[in-house]
């Protein structure tokens, strides 16, 4: 069986943060690239990849000058899951702490108030689906794969795959995935809601690019407004999410990126937005 290589093209010169050894952070413009970079393990999510993944986001969220970020993995793997040898030394006490960290990794990167696309160039199962899930948008290369297999180690997923794939994909389908653990490729993933768009493996990474630049032409606190009336709104009754909304929209009304939009509208120029 033909084995497909989708490592992205990572550039070290514009490594940041040299002392990452799990994940590859680097800046182009006023985009962040984090590269889940264990392709020896398939980039499986252990203790101190989840924590330099969490840096890495903390810091793109406090950088005014990163407007998105795009995540990808190294080699065949987006993440293949979670490390086997750490999950099987788990007690009941420390597996509730490590979920914990982990899924407060997730909220971080879904509520991070920027887009955060996930470029999904292999093999997505359990943690590293979650991972994706909790990203903002989803595209997949045609060799993706994905699946929350956890059920077959004796356990559910930890990071969040019980309750944010119901929302994408419906709680019939989702427990379909979660109760038999199968694995799916990327044209029944995009049938069923759990990624955005298919496309081929070498322009997957410009593909993200060119939704992040799409995203972030637009004003950033509109953008950052929108993605929490979402995310909020989701968890909310309709009336409630609607109360939530009509905030939003009052705050944008009031900002200059909402002057500066109009006036440039009326005044067919191009806007310049500054985010406040």
């Amino acid at each position: 069986m033909t084995q497909h290589t989708n490592a992205p093209d990572i550039d070290y010169s514009n490594v940041l943060y040299d002392h990452f050894g799990s994940i590859v952070y680097e800046k182009k413009g006023s985009t962040a690239y984090l590269t889940v970079n264990r392709p020896q393990a398939m980039n499986a999510l252990n203790r101190a990849t989840v924590a330099e993944i969490t840096e890495a986001m903390t810091d793109a969220r406090n950088d005014a000058g990163v407007h998105g970020v795009i995540v990808t993995g190294a080699g065949r793997a987006f993440v293949a899951g979670a490390d086997i040898g750490e999950l099987a030394a788990l007690d009941a006490l420390a597996a509730e702490r490590s979920t914990a960290v982990g899924q407060g990794l997730m909220s971080l990167i879904e509520n991070l108030g920027k887009p955060v696309i996930a470029a999904i160039n292999g093999f997505a199962l359990g943690g590293g689906c979650e991972l994706a899930m909790a990203c903002t948008l989803r595209i997949a290369s045609e060799h993706a794969k994905f699946g929350q297999p956890e059920v077959k180690l004796g356990v559910i997923p930890g990071y969040g795959g019980t309750q944010r794939l119901p929302r994408l994909v419906g709680k019939g389908m989702a427990l379909q995935l979660i109760l038999t653990g199968e694995v799916i490729d990327a044209q029944a993933a995009l049938r069923i809601g759990l990624v955005n768009e298919v496309v081929p493996a070498d322009t997957l990474l410009s593909r993200a690019q060119q939704i992040v630049d799409a995203i972030t032409a637009n004003a950033p606190l509109a953008t950052r407004l929108a993605l929490e009336a979402v995310n909020r709104g989701a968890d909310a009754p309709l009336a409630e999410a609607l109360v939530i909304e009509r905030a939003m929209f009052a705050i944008c009304t009031s900002s200059d990126d909402k002057r500066e939009g109009t006036e440039a509208f009326l005044g067919k120029r191009k806007a310049v937005f500054q985010g406040h």
